[in-house]
């Protein structure tokens, strides 16, 4: 295997996350009630949002997500304003108390970060969508 086959996805036009939903109605309303978003496009079983460059999908599922791990994330610019506003639409953060990461007021400071993102560390908060779907909101640490 060369190089050029072990990359091939590396030149893709972009990715995106599919998240599962039970239901599909039950989704969409807090993905417009609580985060302010509403679909691009949809066909029957799915629903497709956009953010910036990015687009995530949430589809009917059977399925459940075990909501144990981040799935998704969007990064901002204020994450102090973003879980306060969303705070108030109703949107339940998570408290996270695992070694050398603690949460104050909904968000957690996180020491470190991917070198090629420029910053020293990132403060983060966490939720569940209404499917048990764990989101997560990122801001950079210069």
């Amino acid at each position: 295997m060369d190089a050029d086959d072990r990359n091939l996805l590396a030149g893709a036009r972009g990715a995106a996350a599919r998240l599962p939903a039970q239901d599909l109605e039950r989704a969409r309303r807090f993905y417009s009630e609580k985060l302010g978003l509403e679909p691009v496009d949809e066909r029957p079983g799915g629903l497709l949002y956009r953010c910036g460059q990015s687009e995530f999908a949430v589809f009917r599922s059977a399925g459940t997500s075990p909501g144990t791990f981040t799935q998704m994330g969007w990064q901002v610019d204020d994450i102090e304003a973003v879980v306060a506003e969303l705070g108030g639409r109703g949107v339940v953060f998570e408290t996270v108390g695992l070694p050398g990461l603690r949460t104050r007021d909904g968000i957690a400071e996180i020491e470190g970060n991917y070198p090629g993102k420029g910053a020293r560390g990132e403060r983060a908060a966490w939720f569940r969508d209404s499917e048990g779907n764990m989101l997560g909101i990122g801001q950079p640490v210069a």
